[in-house]
């Protein structure tokens, strides 16, 4: 079983290494200082199931750094929730297959409402439909996941979670975010202790 586990760790190491640096993240980065730092806009992240939980972690991430972001549920989008995009928002979509029904729904729902809204698309697969709707497609690698039955999402979720990490650092980065911005978005808890104590 030790062996077996060490297999997997390697083969989620490989996985990493293998997310494309094709620039795609950095056009990622601008558009997101476009839209959020200087058009006043938000960041709004959506994905279902697995994909959605990733993109609540890059939304909370985001906004603690000094980016405002928010998680959209693309079902509840349907029922009302798509109030909450704003003209100067960027969507950011999420789906391993670049296949799923309420994403590719969403894409049409948001256009509808607000034209031209820029798009940036975090999928496994680059020949997915919603490649073709998105202004900027990062993608994963499209690695095998480690799941015995090679179904259940897990070394797909692990680099979907390094690439939200990546997006994080270098936009933090490019606004110069600084510890005392962070402490003013993280009052409570350990880290919100540290931060302050440091800054003090």
């Amino acid at each position: 079983m030790k062996e077996e586990m060490q297999q997997i760790i390697e083969a989620e190491i490989e996985a990493i290494r293998n997310i494309p640096l094709d620039g795609s993240i950095e056009a990622a980065v601008d558009c997101i200082l476009q839209q959020v730092h200087q058009e006043g806009g938000k960041v709004v992240i959506s994905g279902m199931g697995k994909a959605g939980q990733i993109g609540i972690n890059i939304a909370t991430t985001l906004s603690s750094t000094g980016t405002p972001a928010i998680f959209l549920h693309p079902s509840e989008a349907q029922h009302g929730d798509l109030g909450m995009l704003q003209k100067d928002d960027v969507l950011f979509l999420i789906s391993n297959s670049g296949k799923t029904n309420e994403i590719l729904d969403l894409v049409h729902l948001s256009q509808r409402l607000y034209e031209g809204m820029p798009i940036i698309g975090l999928t496994g697969n680059p020949d997915g439909e919603l490649s073709e709707y998105c202004d900027i497609n990062i993608c994963t690698g499209s690695p095998k996941e480690v799941c015995p039955l090679g179904l259940t999402p897990t070394t797909s979720t692990t680099v979907m979670t390094v690439v939200g990490d990546i997006l994080v650092v270098q936009t933090m980065k490019a606004i110069e975010f600084t510890k005392e911005e962070y402490a003013k978005r993280h009052h409570s808890g350990y880290l919100g202790k540290k931060a302050k104590n440091e800054v003090s």
